[in-house]
């Protein structure tokens, strides 16, 4: 994978990421703009590559083990398997114990245990609270280590089937799903790593044995193929020490010799196209083959992608988009990995556009850039905005950890940053045309139709049918397991006793943020956190109205002034102001909510006094561009299509328009539909613009390099030029709970999986409770892997992927939602299985429970306001609910202070599975009449226009 270079920035001799001499500068400016990332490297006997960097910051630590083994490590017939293998890790070793990976992560306030696998590389991940740095070594190591004996034939077959679900759920319940594949086959020669996917085929997963696994974990999961990145706030010695009593014993490899390069050529073109079951819109994709990662020519092809496709003066986006009107926008993006690299332009076409129209545009496009080429000041633009992403991706100790391990493995160095800085800056307009003709111009490549179906005549002229395998999801045809059999087996030797978890670490104190507050004389509300870690701003306005504030005959048009907003100001074409903003290397985006307008902002701190004047002219001088307002709105129209191919956007629309109802207009998608969007006019959004776009309502909210007086300063325009209106934002109307809970089916014919979407109102982010039930939540379904419904409906059955329960909330109402995709053909048994938990929740729940949770809740703190994100968001609730700038620290009080009886009543007055909305999203056909056996009454079909046919 190519994760670093597609945002490392040019920093020009910024960077410094070893313990090596700096540069010397010459300017106190540029030394105060410096940013480095320092690292100490070392190697154990047994070959485990060790990382640390030390980051102050927050009282948290990160830590990640990455394996060098992804998909392209397989063999064939046996696809699929470095994700299985990802998946089983999680679930036990010798003393962590069945599930103690997890069950520690919520004691300990862990973000949760989480992994990821691509082509040429498997992580898994966590950041805690640093009091845990000993207990994280020690767990790793026993996954290393001590793990292989606890993989039993009813684990491995439990674990299938959740794969599967994930299979179902990203792929073939999802529109577009089976792109890649296609793609991906007929790019790569049979028997190339990288031609099949990384999750696989569900047949091979299938075939899987016990022994495969073992092969697999002793080959490719020892000391010499893995990488351990600690970082943040540690001390070094003692962790150094740690590190060599856990991982030093745990035997060598087999030396693993490196994979060689294998770019490949196309001898001629593929053109191919499948029908899409859940695709709405014809997509045409293009894949030509490119570079492997860190190849001299990879810097430029990603400097090409961002210019052809992205912004207005993208050739790609004048000719499809402005003149042709074939799309709303545009992808194009280089894929490189460690053996192989590919590059991909997707375009999703307005409904009943013939793909053919669509390739004749983007040839248009090529002829485009081949006439007028790219100048020095989009090289500099697209570089600037490159820097702006560099400095937002280490924002975290995770993500500094995560880049680090990425040179190591793939670079063979951490410090590789300076030559890849190097070679980004070095990129030129001439070098962005030579591999535009290299590898575009007049070379082969793969072509992708996926079009609705029944549409097979809108597919691109010439292409032949791809074999797409469309899982038949049978009742009673899936693997059975029994997840209560224990594994038995001998203990893997050890000079100490593992088996005790190390104790905690001096308990870390909580640094809420201090916070800064002023009320302007026009009305607007400031609210501030001086942060100087990174070199970065981050802001936003928040406008009180959003879709409260319109007809409801015209919803949408608090979406399409969102969006308007940036289309230009009085002063700046559209082109000019994107110009304008890109060549800061920022970012401005404004969009809409139910309740809400939010413009925001992220960039340098060198160059926030810039890009706040571009603010200035978005909010005090909007263009009001008609040939812009046609595209946004067919746009709109265009997304709200895709949303109705995609179950879980069915699902969150259809389930509010049961919760609230015809006459409240909490009922409708914010965005509206395609007949309201349609009938909205520019004089429309002038109108609301008019009316409802004020100080007086405003929040202003900013996180950064940057002081308290400058950031009050930087609004004197705003708070001087923009219009003090009164404006009237009307009360929420709350959700009426059903006085009887019932079920609701939308037919969605053939689908893979159900989307379960079960609720009812709850409590406001305002009341009292609200934190107090989200404490109690926990282990019922907020709490991930810790909770009762991931562990008896994934862990226990296998019947989903992910399940999750919460309490969301606003400042007069909120809801208790819970929300799974399963597996078709146990729809009613995990529905049952559902209601079930919530029954007996309160019953059930022990004096344990409240311990983890408390736990979890408590410890948590100690990264809860990490990132420059989660401080945001930690001042948009003092603004908007009227917080106290200390509520977390008065939450953790409240916390300690409950009891095994407070949960039960929380439970007992929010969580009752008798006065709810049931809805579930799937195939009718098979599985609407089993849901009677719930005791809801018959289930209402929303769509009964959509035949149920054989």
């Amino acid at each position: 994978m190519r994760k670093l270079q597609s945002f490392l920035a040019a920093v020009t001799v910024l960077l410094v990421f070893s313990c090596k001499e700096k540069t010397e500068k010459t300017s106190e400016e540029i030394a105060k703009t410096e940013f480095k990332v320092d690292f100490e490297k070392f190697t154990l006997d047994n070959g485990l590559q060790v990382i640390f960097h030390i980051d102050r910051s927050d009282p948290v630590v990160a830590v990640a083990l990455t394996s060098h083994v992804g998909s392209a490590r397989e063999k064939v017939g046996r696809t699929g398997f470095a994700h299985l293998f990802e998946h089983l890790l999680f679930l036990e070793s010798e003393n962590l114990g069945k599930g103690g990976l997890d069950k520690m992560s919520a004691r300990i306030g862990g973000s949760g245990a989480n992994g990821s696998t691509s082509r040429d590389r498997t992580n898994y991940y966590q950041t805690v609270p640093k009091d845990a740095l000993e207990k994280m070594i020690w767990a790793e190591a026993d996954k290393l280590g001590f793990f292989i004996n606890t993989v039993t034939e009813p684990v491995l077959a439990k674990e299938k089937e959740v794969v599967k679900n994930e299979k179902r759920q990203r792929v073939d319940n999802n529109p577009y799903g089976h792109v890649n594949y296609v793609q991906t086959k007929a790019l790569y020669p049979e028997g190339h790593p990288y031609s099949w996917t990384v999750i696989g085929s569900l047949e091979d997963l299938q075939n899987a044995t016990l022994q495969d696994v073992k092969d697999f974990y002793n080959k490719w999961y020892v000391p010499n193929n893995v990488t351990l990145t600690i970082a943040g706030d540690f001390d070094k010695s003692q962790a150094k020490e740690w590190v060599k009593k856990y991982f030093d014993e745990i035997k060598k490899g087999d030396d693993i010799p490196a994979l060689e390069k294998q770019p490949v050529t196309l001898a001629e073109t593929k053109k191919l196209y499948y029908e899409d079951n859940f695709a709405r819109l014809p997509q045409l994709s293009l894949t030509w083959p490119s570079v492997p990662e860190f190849h001299k020519d990879a810097y430029a092809l990603d400097v090409l992608s961002s210019y052809l496709a992205y912004g207005k003066k993208a050739p790609l986006y004048k000719i499809l988009v402005e003149d042709k009107k074939l799309t709303d926008g545009v992808r194009m993006y280089n894929y490189s990995s460690e053996l192989a690299g590919e590059l991909t332009l997707s375009v999703t076409a307005f409904d009943t556009t013939e793909l053919t129209s669509v390739n004749s545009a983007i040839q248009d496009a090529f002829a485009l850039f081949e006439k007028e080429g790219i100048s020095d000041a989009d090289i500099r633009r697209i570089k600037a905005k490159q820097e702006t992403s560099f400095y937002n991706s280490l924002s975290s100790v995770l993500g500094k950890g995560f880049q680090l391990a990425q040179y190591e493995i793939f670079a063979g160095d951490p410090g590789y940053v300076t030559e890849d800085v190097k070679n980004i800056l070095a990129v030129t307009k001439e070098d962005v045309m030579r591999v535009y003709n290299t590898y575009i111009k007049n070379k082969n490549l793969v072509a992708v139709s996926a079009v609705p179906k029944g549409q097979a005549s809108l597919v691109l002229d010439g292409s032949t049918k791809a074999e797409v395998v469309e899982e038949k999801i049978v009742d009673g045809k899936e693997s059975t397991f029994d997840p209560s059999i224990v594994a038995t087996y001998e203990k893997t030797p050890s000079s100490f006793d593992r088996s005790v978890e190390p104790p905690y670490g001096e308990s870390p104190d909580v640094i809420v943020p201090e916070v800064y507050k002023k009320e302007l004389s026009s009305g607007i509300k400031v609210f501030g956190i001086e942060n100087n870690e990174v070199p970065l701003v981050t802001f936003n306005f928040r406008i009180n109205g959003g879709m409260l504030l319109e007809d409801k005959n015209k919803i949408g048009v608090s979406n399409l002034l969102a969006s308007m907003l940036t289309k230009g100001t009085k002063n700046k074409t559209p082109e000019e102001l994107e110009n304008a903003i890109q060549t800061l290397g920022a970012s401005i985006s404004a969009s809409a909510s139910d309740q809400y307008i939010t413009i925001s902002g992220n960039c340098l701190a060198k160059n926030y006094t810039k890009v706040i004047e571009l603010v200035n002219e978005i909010i005090l001088e909007p263009r009001w561009d008609s040939k812009e307002f046609d595209l946004l709105k067919q746009s709109t129209i265009s997304q709200l299509q895709r949303a109705q191919a995609n179950p879980n956007s069915i699902a969150r629309d259809q389930f509010y328009k049961v919760l609230y109802g015809n006459n409240n207009i909490l009922s409708n998608n914010n965005a509206g539909t395609t007949t309201t969007v349609k009938a909205i006019t520019l004089q429309d959004l002038k109108e609301y613009y008019s009316a409802n776009i004020s100080p007086k309502v405003t929040s202003f909210h900013i996180v950064g390099d940057i002081t308290t007086p400058n950031a009050i300063a930087s609004l004197k325009t705003l708070n001087t030029k923009w219009e003090q209106k009164d404006v009237n934002v009307p009360t929420v109307i709350a959700a009426k709970t059903p006085e009887n809970a019932k079920v609701y089916f939308y037919n969605v014919p053939n689908a893979k999986q159900s989307v379960l979407l079960f609720g009812a109102p709850a409590i406001a982010a305002t009341d009292k409770d609200f934190y107090l039930a989200q404490v109690m939540n926990y282990r019922l379904g907020g709490g991930s892997f810790a909770s009762q419904l991931t562990q008896e409906l994934r862990e226990g059955k296998g019947y989903t992927y992910g399940v999750g329960s919460s309490f969301s909330g606003g400042k007069t109402s909120g809801l208790f939602t819970v929300s799974s995709g399963v597996r078709t053909n146990v729809t009613y048994e995990a529905s049952q299985l559902v209601k079930d938990i919530m029954s007996n929740y309160s019953e059930g729940y022990n004096q344990n429970d409240l311990e983890v949770s408390k736990g979890y809740m408590v410890k948590s703190n100690a990264r809860a306001f990490e990132t420059m994100g989660s401080k945001l968001n930690m001042l948009e609730n003092i603004s908007m609910y009227n917080y106290p700038v200390d509520y977390a620290k008065q939450r953790e009080n409240s916390v300690k202070n409950m009891s095994v009886e407070d949960v039960k009543k929380l439970a007992d007055k929010y969580v009752n599975p008798d006065k709810m909305i049931y809805l579930i999203v799937g195939d009718a056909k098979t599985q609407l009449n089993k849901l009677n056996k719930l005791g809801y009454g018959e289930p209402e079909l929303l769509n009964p226009d959509e035949v149920l046919k054989d």
